[in-house]
């Protein structure tokens, strides 16, 4: 990442100045290729991607001006992604990681009415929550494979911890996490 602060980017954004763009690509860019390849396993559609999230982003800002720059291209990134993802169909494409990275989370929380789906903040923000409960490690290793779909292997090499380790990690956060929606009162 490039040592350029945020809010010099954001006020290029803001000035409709295209190095805007030149200048997030420098510094996120790389981090934003990896989160949609982890997800499609195909380096023209990440890229793809994250043309999209640049395109969104010079759409989004302004008006809006995230606190989280980083952070918001990310889950920009990862949605559409996932929304490739779901239109590729997964037998054609991520091996079944991503398939696999998400049926890990269905018996945590699966919303399936309205009243559940309108309860999205509140869920978040109870996850966020539990989530700063966790040891730093076990926290990375879940935001790593929840958030950005690194792979097992991966986070253990990243983490210098073993793949037990961070298998164990993660299936105790999980249920860490599914009693602690259920002690918010969030229907799982």
């Amino acid at each position: 990442m490039i040592n350029i602060d945020d809010e010099k980017i954001l006020n290029l954004f803001w000035q409709r100045s295209e190095a805007a763009l030149d200048k997030t690509m420098e510094k996120y860019g790389r981090n934003l290729y990896r989160v949609a390849r982890n997800i499609l396993h195909s380096n023209q559609d990440a890229e793809e991607c994250v043309n999209d999230t640049l395109l969104s982003a010079w759409e989004a800002i302004p008006p809006k001006r995230p606190e989280f720059f980083g952070a918001y291209l990310a889950k920009i990134a990862r949605n559409f992604s996932l929304k490739r993802w779901r239109t590729a169909g997964a037998a054609k494409r991520g091996s079944g990681q991503v398939a696999l990275m998400l049926s890990e989370l269905d018996d945590i929380f699966t919303p399936e009415t309205a009243d559940e789906r309108l309860n999205y903040t509140q869920t978040v923000s109870a996850i966020n929550d539990c989530l700063h409960t966790l040891g730093d490690t076990a926290q990375a290793a879940f935001v790593r494979r929840y958030f950005a779909g690194d792979s097992i292997q991966e986070i253990s090499r990243l983490l210098g911890v073993s793949e037990s380790k961070i298998k164990s990690m993660l299936f105790r956060a999980r249920n860490k996490l599914k009693i602690h929606l259920k002690q918010e009162g969030i229907n799982i």
